[in-house]
């Protein structure tokens, strides 16, 4: 695995168009069949643009916005048009004294949330307010994937699968818990487990190639990772890392160890990924088939062609953009980025 440099950008020449202005931390986007968009603002609130217009839907549920905590992800049921399930992941303080990240279902009816059922939520809540993860994500076969982050909580949750947090999780569409789920039947087990040993997913998408569960994570200081999501596989941390301690003080000397993944990618220094999007439309045709994810950290756009599951190139894009939480590829074949204190935007060519 080669560290690499991001390239100040051959294809720098792009800029971006306003869609929606004025959003203080737009932590999720999809788009609807009509062509409007659910937007989650991390802060509780769930617009729908349509036509200019933004609407706040009501009946949301209340959240925790606290830290990193808020409404945070929405996702669309594959066969939406048919069923109109929407799923949304949240900070929730059910069960008092803090909070845990909570996965709901619900149905959108003249701007209001109606039919909302809870599919999933990581107890016991805590009262730290970092690391939700909450990413969601169907893959071909109509499952739910989803990510908890180990909730700060780095030496007791990722790597025991009776705990919940530092996971990615696959439930049934209606949030029942699949049969061949890798930890059923085993006494004490978290059943709704996929994948332990994260630390805190932000980005997760389904390959549009394999058909695979992708997600990037936060490392701490260095180490931010892609991997891909193997059934019952476990992913190291806080056990394996490419990152060292905020205080540049070590926890771990190990960067592998038998019987734990190793990351298709890492980032060091960490760029603070969060959101991701595969490019396959034609609308770009020069970042076509390549990764694009978003830096917190260092406010800009990244680009990673990958060849054989190898990045062999990393890039930056509208570099200095601001702090890029999502980034999505629309039904339109444009690229959407939701950038924190500015809101949605579209990438053009200057």
């Amino acid at each position: 695995m080669v560290k690499m440099q991001p390239t100040p950008g051959v294809n720098s020449n792009y800029t971006t168009e306003t869609v929606i202005d004025n959003l203080s931390v737009p932590w999720g986007m999809v788009f609807l069949p009509d062509g409007s968009m659910l937007v989650t603002e991390q802060n509780g609130e769930l617009i729908h643009f349509k036509e200019g217009v933004k609407t706040l839907v009501k009946n949301v549920p209340e959240v925790y916005f606290r830290g990193q905590g808020g409404l945070l992800d929405i996702e669309l049921h594959p066969k939406y048009e048919e069923n109109g399930w929407i799923y949304m992941s949240y900070s929730s303080i059910q069960g008092g004294n803090g909070a845990h990240t909570a996965i709901i279902r619900a149905k959108l009816e003249n701007d209001e949330l109606t039919n909302i059922e809870q599919l999933y939520k990581g107890s016991p809540n805590v009262e730290t307010a970092h690391h939700y993860g909450s990413r969601i994500e169907f893959d071909n076969s109509g499952y739910l994937f989803f990510s908890i982050g180990e909730r700060g909580k780095r030496d007791e949750n990722p790597q025991d699968i009776k705990r919940d947090g530092g996971k990615i999780y696959r439930l049934n569409d209606d949030g029942s818990i699949p049969s061949d789920n890798p930890f059923v039947g085993i006494e004490g087990a978290k059943e709704a487990i996929y994948s332990y040993g994260h630390r805190n997913p932000q980005g997760m998408l389904k390959h549009y190639q394999t058909g695979e569960i992708w997600v990037h994570e936060h490392g701490p200081q260095g180490g931010d990772e892609i991997n891909i999501i193997k059934k019952g596989a476990n992913y190291g941390w806080p056990v394996i890392s490419y990152g060292i301690n905020y205080d540049s003080t070590r926890f771990t000397d190990k960067t592998s160890q038998e019987g734990m993944e190793q990351p298709i990618h890492y980032w060091v220094p960490s760029i603070a990924p969060s959101g991701m999007a595969f490019v396959t439309s034609d609308n770009y045709p020069e970042l076509k088939g390549d990764l694009l994810a978003g830096s917190l950290k260092f406010q800009y756009l990244e680009r990673l062609s990958i060849e054989n599951n190898k990045v062999t190139l990393r890039e930056k894009l509208l570099d200095q953009a601001g702090r890029v939480r999502n980034v999505r590829q629309g039904p339109d074949g444009n690229i959407y980025i939701a950038i924190e204190g500015k809101g949605i935007l579209k990438l053009v060519k200057k």
